[in-house]
Protein backbone atom coordinates (compact mmCIF):
# COMPACT_ATOMS: atom_id res chain seq x y z
CA UNK A 1 0.00 0.00 0.00
CA UNK A 2 0.99 3.39 -0.89
CA UNK A 3 1.74 5.76 1.58
CA UNK A 4 -0.22 9.20 1.65
CA UNK A 5 1.82 12.61 0.68
CA UNK A 6 1.24 13.59 4.42
CA UNK A 7 3.57 10.61 5.83
CA UNK A 8 6.12 11.00 2.29
CA UNK A 9 6.32 14.67 3.60
CA UNK A 10 6.48 13.99 7.49
CA UNK A 11 9.73 11.42 7.08
CA UNK A 12 11.61 13.63 4.94
CA UNK A 13 11.48 16.61 7.90
CA UNK A 14 12.36 13.78 10.13
CA UNK A 15 15.35 13.15 7.94
CA UNK A 16 16.30 16.93 7.76
CA UNK A 17 16.15 17.49 11.55
CA UNK A 18 17.61 14.73 11.97
CA UNK A 19 20.75 15.34 9.52
CA UNK A 20 20.57 18.99 10.54
CA UNK A 21 21.67 18.06 14.33
CA UNK A 22 23.88 15.81 13.48
CA UNK A 23 25.46 17.36 11.05
CA UNK A 24 26.18 20.67 13.42
CA UNK A 25 27.36 18.69 15.89
CA UNK A 26 30.03 16.49 14.16
CA UNK A 27 30.58 17.57 10.61
CA UNK A 28 29.55 16.31 7.63
CA UNK A 29 32.59 14.28 7.35
CA UNK A 30 31.79 12.43 10.87
CA UNK A 31 28.22 11.60 9.99
CA UNK A 32 27.13 8.86 7.72
CA UNK A 33 23.38 8.28 5.94
CA UNK A 34 23.13 5.21 7.86
CA UNK A 35 23.52 7.57 11.28
CA UNK A 36 21.10 9.72 10.13
CA UNK A 37 18.54 7.12 9.19
CA UNK A 38 18.80 5.29 12.39
CA UNK A 39 18.79 7.93 14.12
CA UNK A 40 15.20 9.28 12.51
CA UNK A 41 13.98 5.44 13.06
CA UNK A 42 13.88 4.81 9.17
CA UNK A 43 15.92 2.11 6.66
CA UNK A 44 18.58 3.29 4.95
CA UNK A 45 16.52 2.40 1.62
CA UNK A 46 14.15 4.87 2.84
CA UNK A 47 16.50 7.75 2.39
CA UNK A 48 16.80 7.67 -1.51
CA UNK A 49 12.73 8.36 -1.61
CA UNK A 50 13.87 11.49 -0.68
CA UNK A 51 17.03 12.04 -1.32
CA UNK A 52 19.84 11.61 -4.28
CA UNK A 53 22.95 12.16 -1.94
CA UNK A 54 24.73 13.18 0.85
CA UNK A 55 25.55 16.33 -0.21
CA UNK A 56 21.71 17.31 -1.23
CA UNK A 57 21.04 15.76 2.00
CA UNK A 58 23.36 18.70 3.92
CA UNK A 59 22.53 21.00 1.45
CA UNK A 60 18.96 21.38 2.72
CA UNK A 61 19.33 20.36 5.97
CA UNK A 62 21.66 23.55 6.56
CA UNK A 63 18.13 25.32 5.05
CA UNK A 64 15.78 23.25 7.50
CA UNK A 65 18.23 24.45 10.45
CA UNK A 66 18.48 28.25 9.40
CA UNK A 67 14.30 28.14 9.28
CA UNK A 68 13.66 26.28 13.01
CA UNK A 69 16.65 29.12 14.12
CA UNK A 70 14.81 32.05 12.22
CA UNK A 71 11.53 34.22 13.05
CA UNK A 72 9.77 36.99 11.31
CA UNK A 73 12.27 39.81 10.63
CA UNK A 74 12.36 42.15 13.55
CA UNK A 75 11.04 45.68 12.82
CA UNK A 76 12.71 47.38 15.85
CA UNK A 77 15.37 48.02 17.99
CA UNK A 78 13.91 46.10 20.73
CA UNK A 79 13.01 43.03 18.69
CA UNK A 80 16.56 42.65 17.38
CA UNK A 81 18.47 43.10 20.65
CA UNK A 82 16.23 40.11 21.37
CA UNK A 83 17.05 37.88 18.25
CA UNK A 84 20.86 39.51 18.84
CA UNK A 85 20.30 38.11 22.55
CA UNK A 86 19.28 34.32 21.58
CA UNK A 87 21.96 34.09 18.79
CA UNK A 88 24.71 34.91 21.15
CA UNK A 89 22.80 32.75 24.64
CA UNK A 90 24.40 29.74 26.01
CA UNK A 91 21.22 28.24 25.30
CA UNK A 92 22.43 28.24 21.63
CA UNK A 93 25.77 26.83 22.05
CA UNK A 94 24.54 23.89 23.96
CA UNK A 95 21.27 23.39 24.12
CA UNK A 96 19.15 20.81 21.75
CA UNK A 97 17.20 23.08 19.56
CA UNK A 98 18.28 22.96 15.87
CA UNK A 99 21.52 24.80 16.11
CA UNK A 100 22.57 27.44 13.19
CA UNK A 101 24.06 26.09 10.43
CA UNK A 102 26.28 29.44 9.73
CA UNK A 103 28.13 29.04 13.09
CA UNK A 104 28.14 25.29 13.39
CA UNK A 105 29.17 24.30 10.17
CA UNK A 106 31.49 27.48 9.43
CA UNK A 107 34.31 25.30 9.35
CA UNK A 108 33.22 22.57 7.46
CA UNK A 109 31.74 24.73 4.59
CA UNK A 110 34.86 25.71 2.83
CA UNK A 111 35.36 22.21 2.01
CA UNK A 112 31.80 21.06 0.60
CA UNK A 113 31.05 21.63 -3.11
CA UNK A 114 29.18 24.73 -4.75
CA UNK A 115 25.86 23.42 -3.93
CA UNK A 116 26.38 23.43 -0.16
CA UNK A 117 28.32 26.72 -0.36
CA UNK A 118 25.71 28.24 -2.15
CA UNK A 119 23.17 27.04 0.35
CA UNK A 120 24.75 28.42 3.21
CA UNK A 121 25.70 31.92 1.74
CA UNK A 122 21.91 31.90 1.20
CA UNK A 123 21.06 31.69 4.78
CA UNK A 124 24.18 34.28 5.77
CA UNK A 125 22.32 36.70 3.50
CA UNK A 126 19.05 35.60 5.23
CA UNK A 127 20.82 36.53 8.39
CA UNK A 128 22.22 39.67 7.53
CA UNK A 129 18.71 40.88 6.34
CA UNK A 130 17.45 39.65 8.97
CA UNK A 131 19.08 42.11 11.73
CA UNK A 132 19.24 44.87 8.68
CA UNK A 133 16.26 47.42 9.68
CA UNK A 134 13.84 49.06 6.65
CA UNK A 135 15.93 52.06 7.51
CA UNK A 136 19.23 50.32 7.03
CA UNK A 137 18.81 50.24 3.01
CA UNK A 138 22.44 52.52 2.47
CA UNK A 139 25.33 50.98 2.19
CA UNK A 140 26.73 51.97 5.81
CA UNK A 141 22.82 50.16 6.94
CA UNK A 142 24.64 46.86 5.30
CA UNK A 143 27.87 47.23 6.34
CA UNK A 144 26.94 47.56 10.09
CA UNK A 145 24.49 44.69 9.66
CA UNK A 146 27.78 42.98 7.91
CA UNK A 147 29.47 43.49 11.11
CA UNK A 148 26.83 42.45 13.90
CA UNK A 149 26.59 38.95 11.80
CA UNK A 150 30.38 38.68 11.86
CA UNK A 151 29.96 39.20 15.75
CA UNK A 152 27.20 36.86 15.83
CA UNK A 153 28.18 34.03 13.76
CA UNK A 154 32.01 34.04 15.15
CA UNK A 155 31.65 34.64 18.88
CA UNK A 156 29.50 31.18 18.74
CA UNK A 157 31.74 29.25 16.41
CA UNK A 158 34.67 30.24 18.93
CA UNK A 159 32.71 30.02 21.79
CA UNK A 160 32.01 25.97 20.96
CA UNK A 161 35.90 25.46 20.18
CA UNK A 162 36.74 26.86 24.17
CA UNK A 163 37.29 24.17 26.52
CA UNK A 164 36.92 27.09 28.77
CA UNK A 165 32.91 27.51 29.90
CA UNK A 166 34.03 30.80 31.32
CA UNK A 167 35.69 32.09 28.95
CA UNK A 168 33.32 31.10 26.09
CA UNK A 169 30.22 32.62 28.25
CA UNK A 170 32.43 36.29 28.43
CA UNK A 171 33.27 35.65 24.81
CA UNK A 172 29.12 35.51 24.12
CA UNK A 173 28.61 38.75 26.33
CA UNK A 174 31.42 40.72 24.83
CA UNK A 175 30.02 39.64 21.43
CA UNK A 176 26.35 40.85 22.32
CA UNK A 177 27.83 43.99 23.61
CA UNK A 178 30.04 44.84 19.86
CA UNK A 179 26.48 43.45 18.23
CA UNK A 180 24.50 45.90 19.67
CA UNK A 181 23.71 49.28 17.50
CA UNK A 182 25.39 51.86 19.12
CA UNK A 183 22.25 54.31 18.44
CA UNK A 184 20.31 51.34 20.50
CA UNK A 185 22.64 51.44 23.29
CA UNK A 186 22.27 55.14 23.79
CA UNK A 187 18.35 54.78 23.53
CA UNK A 188 18.79 52.69 27.07
CA UNK A 189 21.16 55.22 28.83
CA UNK A 190 23.81 52.76 29.02
CA UNK A 191 26.77 52.07 27.45
CA UNK A 192 26.08 48.06 27.52
CA UNK A 193 23.03 46.55 26.23
CA UNK A 194 20.24 45.99 28.63
CA UNK A 195 20.34 42.47 28.62
CA UNK A 196 17.54 41.79 31.04
CA UNK A 197 15.08 43.49 28.27
CA UNK A 198 16.12 41.21 25.89
CA UNK A 199 15.53 37.86 27.50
Amino acid sequence: MAWDPQHKARSRQRILRTAAQLFALHGYEKVSIDQVMQEAGMTRGAFYAHFKAKNELYAEAILEAASAAGGKRPQDPCSRDQLIARYLSKEHLEGEQLHCPLAFLVSDIAQRDDQVRDTWTRVFRGLVNLVRREDEQDETGLNSALQRVALMVGGVAIARALNDDALAQKLLESCRDGAMPATDRRETGDSRPNLSRRQ
